[in-house]
């Protein structure tokens, strides 16, 4: 989502940082922990792994976050009867499905063990 107010990003994780990206990361860890996990983890295999230290993927954040905002507009007073109904079917399974996949971000990561992941090599773009 893009903004018309100059000098203000859209309110997302990744566009944040020092402080404010600590807190929010902070936020999401407390409805990752307390919430998503002990209500919809399921169990650890290697068909659905998860990493125990999920805040150090960022594309498992970004899929996190993207799904706790989701979460908040979703059950919101403001929000419709179906709505959670509507989270679960349009944003739950598939990031979970996306971030539990053998082959995504946790590919690697067991329980009580974090696999760092090697990122591509990126030459840099050069116009000219």
């Amino acid at each position: 989502m893009l903004t018309d107010e100059p000098g203000r990003k859209p309110f997302f994780i990744l566009y944040l940082d020092g402080p404010e990206y600590a807190e929010e990361l902070r936020r999401l860890a407390t409805w990752v922990e307390g919430l998503l996990l002990p209500v919809y983890g399921g169990e650890v295999t290697s068909g659905a792994p998860w990493c125990p230290r999920w805040w150090e993927h960022p594309e498992a954040i970004a899929y996190l976050h993207g799904l706790w905002l989701a979460w908040q507009e979703r059950t919101s007073p403001k929000a419709a009867p179906s709505d959670p109904a509507a989270w679960h079917q349009n944003h739950l399974w598939p990031t979970m499905g996306a971030l539990r996949d053998p082959a995504g971000p946790f590919a690697g990561c067991k329980p009580g063990g974090h696999r760092p992941k090697d990122r591509p090599y990126v030459e840099r773009y050069d116009d000219g």
